[in-house]
């Protein structure tokens, strides 16, 4: 089994809200993610699909976006972005999800010898918090990986990888030691996966490494619209 990794993929399939208009990397996005997901991804295969899903309101909406996700080959597991307002509560959204999709909420997930889990995230303070509110969603995210990353130990087995999917990037532009990183050091964890940052900033990279733990942004403008193979 591969595992493969994409996000922000910002689907509109049924209201066609067009995605030319940030930039010329969008132009025939869609059709380059497909031509790359069916030359690398197999049904034996893993994709994970770290938020900003589908530019839907309501999750009834969201339906078309998750159909044609589900096309693909592989098992496919998604978690919630910022834009992901359709999604309001994970038993909706799995309740609504066709075969081979899997969603993720603070909770963690088993295929193979591998082990995902994850939560959403929220942006990591540069000093400090910009608001009291930023704080305190930040620090319900905290609780909330460490939920995830409890489920995940309880499912991890000797020789199994620990997998992290978050939206929001787990450390600041400085990419400084954070709560957020310090979990993923005290579990064990051996990649994270995120998203949420775009092509258009051009300071971002792929891969970062802290602490021997292997962070991988896949933004799907920012890595050409191609998925990334983050195990072999």
């Amino acid at each position: 089994m591969k595992v493969f990794a994409i996000s922000d993929l910002h689907l509109s399939i049924n209201s066609n809200k067009p995605m030319n208009i940030f930039g010329p990397v969008w132009e025939n996005y869609l059709q380059e993610i497909e031509n790359s997901w069916s030359s690398l991804v197999t049904e034996n295969d893993l994709v994970l699909i770290s938020g900003d899903i589908s530019w839907a309101m309501k999750l009834n909406d969201a339906k078309a976006d998750l159909n044609y996700l589900s096309k693909f080959s592989g098992k496919k597991v998604i978690i919630k972005g910022n834009h992901d307002y359709w999604w309001s509560s994970i038993s909706g959204v799995r309740s609504l999800l066709p075969e081979n999709l899997y969603a993720l909420q603070n909770d963690a997930l088993r295929f193979g010898n591998y082990v995902v889990c994850g939560s959403r995230g929220w942006t990591v303070p540069e000093i400090t918090h910009k608001t009291e509110d930023d704080e305190k969603i930040y620090k319900r995210e905290l609780i909330r990986m460490e939920l995830s990353l409890k489920s995940a130990l309880e499912l991890k087995q000797d020789g199994d990888t620990l997998i992290v999917m978050m939206h929001y990037p787990p450390f600041n532009s400085k990419l400084e030691e954070n709560d957020f990183t310090k979990l993923f050091e005290q579990f064990g964890v051996d990649i994270v996966v995120y998203g949420h940052l775009h092509s258009y900033d051009k300071k971002q990279r792929l891969i970062t490494y802290i602490n021997n733990i292997k962070y991988y942004l896949t933004s799907c403008d920012l890595v050409g619209n191609k998925l990334i193979e983050i195990i072999k």
